[in-house]
């Protein structure tokens, strides 16, 4: 707007190019950097910007080049390393050990996720064998779900809502200790985006990993924007992942990210508690029920939750449009309708939208992440949208708390607040290359 209105207007075009910066649309950003350097030739800012963002987009057009499309599932691959005895672990190994069966094959335990922990907050690392072992684990349950998975809170069971972490693992830890771990009445849900920005995504993930793999029917983890190929490569976890790890370890994840649910509908099984202000839509059974994802809701009318359940989601990269790529970009807006996404992928939706879409679905409301509240969660769109964020003081600076959200076997929600925690003395984005962190900054 401000572009047609002035199209001399430098600043505009920066800002948007800082914005197809962050969603890495490098050619647009580009030519909006070139637009700010005709009418100021003299920026030499703006210059370096432009040169830095010239080089990003080569250096990822080359690895793109290289990429072999029809290599071998990662998964597959894996086993197949595993078998020919390509990953064992080595015998100066020192830390916990993983415990294995009868037949000798590994399994895990809560004895080992604990002295992990302890392991992890050492600043020491688990071997590759491990790990690869810890993803293989979650994998197999991972691909059991459908892309919108069902979570029933029996009587007396409750369910912890957890936004965005983003590699701040002694953050989570805190956190953790806050929710307790995931047991038979009390389940987990971790709503995307445990990596990328923080400088401990290895250490955030596997723990959610490990704990989906011990418990698999009381931890859940959605898919967020950040579990993505593009994102992981430009945010940081590609890099900490192949620092730590190792090359194939980084595609096991990239692998692993695309089995994960994109949303889940947490239902209650016991009446309202009626301590609402107002009647609350409820589910065709006569309970509450939420609809939890990363991002939030469609650019069209209609969608249904089969509709969702059926996305076919494993291998697949969310893209710049379509049913996937809304579930895990959008954002709420204060006006009614629809409006373009400040991201410049998904769109905006007000809160007209979600009522329809949760009086058409019969859902109480939306539980989403996505966004930085200051609080750590806001409530939205009449009570129908609530954003919860559990990344306080995110990358080191934007001042925020933490939030998580409790809902139990009725339906009632708590909210539950927490500050950050002190963490060893290593930068947000330490693992990202080319120059993109002070571009990003």
């Amino acid at each position: 707007m401000a572009i047609e209105l002035d199209p001399r207007y430098s600043k505009a075009y920066y800002r948007r190019a800082t914005c197809y910066l962050q969603t890495m649309k490098y050619k647009q950003a580009i030519a909006d950097f070139k637009k700010v350097l005709a009418l100021e030739p003299k920026n030499d800012l703006v210059r370096t910007q432009l040169e830095s963002t010239q080089k990003i987009m080569r250096k990822v057009e080359f690895e793109k080049a290289i990429e072999v499309e029809d290599e071998k599932n990662a998964v597959d691959r894996c086993v197949e390393i595993i078998k020919e005895g390509g990953c064992e672990v080595d015998k100066s190994y020192a830390g916990p050990k993983l415990p294995t069966d009868s037949d000798g094959k590994y399994t895990i335990n809560l004895e080992f996720v604990h002295a992990m922990l302890e392991w992890f907050k050492e600043g020491k690392t688990l071997p590759r064998r491990y790990v690869w072992e810890i993803v293989l684990g979650a994998h197999e349950h991972f691909i059991k779900e459908e892309s919108l998975v069902t979570l029933k809170l029996e009587d007396d069971m409750t369910c912890d809502v957890i936004g965005d972490v983003h590699g701040q693992f002694y953050d989570m830890l805190h956190l953790y200790s806050l929710t307790g771990e995931p047991n038979e009445k009390h389940c987990l849900l971790m709503n995307g985006d445990l990596v990328d920005r923080g400088s401990w995504s290895i250490e955030v993930i596997l723990t959610a990993l490990a704990f989906k793999w011990l418990y698999p029917k009381t931890m859940y983890i959605n898919r967020g924007n950040h579990e993505t190929k593009d994102m992981n490569r430009t945010y940081g976890f590609e890099g900490e992942a192949k620092h730590k790890h190792g090359e194939q370890t980084y595609k096991l994840f990239a692998h692993l990210f695309t089995e994960m649910p994109l949303a889940t509908l947490i239902t209650a099984t016991k009446p309202p508690s009626g301590q609402d202000t107002k009647p609350p839509i409820l589910s065709p059974e006569g309970t509450k029920r939420y609809f939890v994802v990363h991002g939030g809701l469609f650019s069209k009318d209609g969608v249904t939750l089969e509709d969702i359940r059926k996305i076919n989601r494993i291998g697949q990269q969310p893209g710049q449009e379509g049913l996937m790529c809304e579930l895990l970009w959008t954002d709420p807006q204060e006006l009614p309708g629809r409006g373009p996404s400040k991201r410049g992928v998904g769109i905006a939706f007000g809160p007209d939208v979600t009522r329809r879409w949760c009086e058409a679905n019969g859902v109480t409301g939306i539980i989403r992440s996505h966004e930085v509240r200051q609080d750590g969660y806001a409530i939205e769109h009449d009570g129908l949208c609530t954003t919860v964020f559990s990344a306080p003081n995110y990358v080191d600076q934007a001042g925020n708390k933490g939030a998580f959200i409790r809902i139990d076997s009725s339906g009632s929600l708590q909210y539950t607040q927490f500050d950050a925690r002190p963490h060893p003395p290593m930068r947000p984005m330490a693992y990202v290359g080319g120059g993109l962190a002070s571009l990003l900054a």
